[in-house]
């Protein structure tokens, strides 16, 4: 059993000072050197192309842009090394994750299920001055998101379907903080993600303020949308974009449903998440699908958990005050999880 920590970071002000900020954190950190070395063992599927680019962030996200010049300026990168790193938009010329998701009454709990190297291992509270809503999630290749809430009390979080005939668009953890960017609400979300392009295959699960709440189903080819409670790793709509193996997925989600038939207050049903004896928190690790945080979100409250690793007790975040002044009062939290693999900041 490994004991794990994640860095927690807050800033208010522009985008161009976060990325800064960002970068000088980097700087204390093996990330980006674990990073080079992820991609030195395995070239990249895909092209890297800088005006292009830039020409999709003008469109969609120019705040982020700006965010990617700040790292830039204290990393002094090339701008080809900084657009395959941190801008996640991909064209094209394989791994598997997990994530499970359960809508509540008024919350939305998910495991994050992927592989250790990857994690980040830092906890962002941002309050934009230059335009963007604020946003409270852990960070994903250290510009993207893969779950969190915004200022609005949009809720986000996403499931991987598969990465089979990828198509030109932006990655899922870029999709993940275009939504708690720039979206109020589900409909908000809904209409964002009929716009912009996809690279992969993926379902996002969404709840806002007034407890309305979408899982829309997402390839680079089609999107629809549905709005049950629960979902695992295959579509149930786009069914024809399924993976050939999806049994575990199924099995899984027979067992989420079978645990919610009745609704759960929210520490059962991080519990139920969290807690290994349930058969929701997974430690196939190896497999790229190990559960490494269980958070949780309340969008009318605008407060947010999360906890690392196994049957740990959840940090809470009161995010509305955050957003009012008051400060935190805590910079770490910390977890344990069954395996040796190490986060990409370790």
């Amino acid at each position: 059993m490994q004991f794990v920590q994640s860095d927690i970071m807050t800033h208010r002000g522009s985008h161009f000072d976060l990325g800064v900020k960002t970068a000088q954190w980097m700087q204390q950190t093996p990330l980006l050197k674990n990073r080079e070395k992820e991609w030195r063992k395995r070239m990249p599927r895909f092209d890297i192309h800088i005006k292009e680019t830039y020409d999709i962030f003008q469109t969609y996200a120019p705040h982020i842009w700006e965010e990617i010049k700040g790292m830039q300026e204290v990393l002094n990168l090339p701008s080809n090394q900084m657009v395959l790193n941190f801008a996640h938009y991909r064209f094209t010329p394989l791994t598997n994750s997990g994530c499970t998701v359960y809508l509540g009454n008024d919350y939305m709990v998910r495991n994050y299920d992927y592989h250790p190297a990857t994690y980040d291992g830092r906890y962002l509270l941002f309050q934009p001055t230059d335009g963007g809503l604020a946003q409270i999630g852990p960070t994903s290749r250290v510009t993207g998101r893969m779950d969190g809430m915004n200022e609005a009390g949009l809720v986000m979080g996403y499931n991987f379907m598969h990465r089979k005939k990828p198509g030109d668009g932006f990655v899922c953890y870029m999709i993940g903080r275009l939504i708690l960017q720039y979206c109020k609400d589900v409909e908000d979300a809904i209409k964002l993600l009929k716009t912009i392009p996809h690279r992969s295959s993926f379902s996002y699960i969404v709840m806002d303020k007034a407890l309305n709440h979408a899982i829309i189903e997402v390839s680079p080819r089609s999107i629809d949308v549905r709005y049950d409670n629960t979902c695992t790793n295959h579509f149930q709509l786009l069914t024809h974009e399924n993976r050939n193996y999806t049994k575990e997925s199924k099995a899984r989600l027979d067992r989420l449903n079978q645990s919610t038939q009745h609704q759960l207050n929210k520490f059962d049903a991080f519990e139920l998440f969290n807690n290994p004896d349930f058969d929701i928190y997974s430690k196939l690790f190896n497999s790229w699908s190990g559960t490494i945080h269980t958070s949780m979100y309340e969008p009318q409250q605008l407060a947010a958990w999360i906890s690392l690793g196994e049957n740990s007790k959840p940090t809470y975040f009161d995010f509305q005050q955050w957003l009012n002044g008051t400060s935190l009062d805590v910079s770490t939290f910390k977890g344990y999880i069954d395996t040796d693999l190490t986060f990409a900041t370790y």
